[in-house]
């Protein structure tokens, strides 16, 4: 959907402000957080009562950067200094305005018209191919041959902006197999966002300029902790790759975190202090945490966290990204922190993900689908029996501690997708939606009592916060 020149004008001036709101950082963080605050409550609060979901997120962004005891100030003068000032400005237009203003109003007036989902983000993977076969990896199941052509990938972009999607998320397959089609695609589409989630090992410094010059992609390289956990998962001598990239990335100032899929055998390791460390020494801004999922037929459930060690996970990764924290970097717990966005973000509430071979998947870990982007839209494939079953079912749980419909929901996704007749992505070994729950019903069953338990005390936090606030405003 083009911009008129209304949208144009304004999008101009939010980009000059962006611009004076970095330099005050630099000079003094905590007015020019002042500035930044300002600046969203002038470009980027919503209007409409519709759009609550976004005023929540951006809102709490806004009030986190008006705290002056908080680390943000902090975080945002490392941000200024790190970054180089174009990808900076490019993702705050991107993703700010054009993907959370824009977009989203675009969005929720397109879910009213169709009764669909509608998502804010897509995950696609350019390619199957990979130079690694790690462990435990959903790409390592599809095999090595397929490939979305360019005018493909360009098709999606085109068609996400339309329905008010500007920040896409590469993953694969190695998506830098594609390096030049990736550059290509960010700059015929300078107005989207790019995330590329990468093992890191194809990072040079040609990339790196090129990364620089267009100033819209960004990248969550994957590591496991420690250089023996790494290796362990991904080859010999994959960690040093990996923190040779980070060092490059650091050099030509580029925008960059890890993601971390932590397991039974390593979820102490990669919430330490000690590795939140070095990859905030390595320039990393944001951290996203996975929760080991057992999918495809060869999966090792042992590696499911049990549920202890999940409420390690889910009260550690807070702590990280909470304002007292000493660690300047943003971390995001995709299985725990379903409370913020209404539990599960699949089958195109938030996202959705086409894999190589264009099949259209409610969910990067769950590999069924009735749709191909070679036979339909976007926004058809949003209206497909799988995706509907999705849009009607959501939330799966009132407890937001157990968002998925296949780990945490026994028997919700075999019905989904047995009713929508969807088939098994997996080209290599297709697994039967039954074995798949028959594996997540035992993890389900013992992190229900724990998951419940959490949830009542989240609840009474919250309600105690309220009272608080409400004493406050009395005073």
């Amino acid at each position: 959907m083009e911009f008129t020149l209304k949208e144009k004008a304004s999008k101009a001036l939010f980009s000059k402000a962006c611009d004076l709101s970095f330099k005050a950082i630099k000079k003094d963080p905590v007015k020019g957080m002042e500035e930044i605050t300002a600046l969203i409550d002038k470009f980027l609060m919503p209007k409409s009562s519709k759009e609550n979901s976004a005023k929540m997120a951006i809102g709490k962004i806004r009030n986190e950067f008006a705290n002056p005891n908080s680390k943000w100030a902090s975080f945002a003068e490392d941000m200024v200094n790190d970054v180089d000032s174009h990808i900076l400005n490019q993702f705050a237009v991107t993703v700010g305005y054009n993907a959370f203003y824009r977009g989203n109003a675009i969005r929720n007036k397109l879910q009213e018209e169709y009764d669909c989902n509608i998502p804010w983000t897509i995950l696609f993977d350019p390619t199957s191919a990979c130079n690694l076969k790690c462990l435990g990896c959903w790409a390592a199941e599809y095999g090595y041959k397929n490939n979305l052509t360019y005018d493909e990938m360009a098709s999606i972009v085109r068609q996400a902006n339309d329905l008010g999607s500007y920040f896409f998320i590469m993953t694969g397959g190695e998506p830098l197999v594609r390096k030049d089609d990736i550059i290509k695609l960010a700059e015929e589409f300078n107005d989207s966002a790019f995330h590329i989630f990468t093992n890191g090992t194809l990072i040079d410094e040609e990339f790196c300029k090129e990364v620089r010059r267009v100033g819209n992609i960004s990248f969550a390289l994957s590591i496991e902790g420690s250089e023996e956990s790494t290796d362990a998962r991904r080859g010999d001598g994959v960690y040093q790759k990996v923190m040779d990239a980070l060092s490059l990335m650091k050099e030509n100032k580029l925008l960059y975190g890890i993601s971390v899929c932590y397991t039974s055998a390593n979820y102490k390791q990669v919430t330490s202090d000690e590795f939140m460390e070095k990859m905030v020494d390595k320039g990393c801004k944001i951290a996203w945490f996975f929760h080991y999922m057992p999918v495809g037929n060869d999966a090792d459930v042992s590696l499911l966290p049990n549920p202890s060690q999940r409420e390690y996970v889910y009260k550690r990764v807070r702590e990280i990204r909470s304002s007292s924290s000493p660690h300047n970097i943003y971390t995001i717990d995709f299985q725990n922190d379903g409370e913020y966005i209404r539990g599960c973000i699949a089958g195109g509430k938030n996202y959705f993900h086409i894999n190589s071979q264009g099949d259209m998947e409610p969910c990067v870990f769950i590999h069924y689908s009735d749709s191909n982007i070679r036979e339909k839209t976007i926004l058809e494939a949003l209206q497909s029996p799988l995706f509907m079953a999705y849009h009607r079912n959501q939330p799966f749980n009132d407890n937001m501690l157990k968002p998925c419909p296949m780990l945490e929901n026994a028997g919700k996704l075999t019905k989904m997708v047995k009713e929508s007749n969807a088939k098994s992505t997996d080209l290599i070994s297709p697994e039967n939606v039954e074995d798949l729950e028959a594996k997540c019903r035992p993890y389900a069953k013992e992190w229900n009592k724990e998951a419940d338990k959490l949830w009542q005390e989240r609840l009474l936090e919250k309600e105690k916060l309220k009272e608080a606030e409400k004493e406050n405003i009395k005073a």
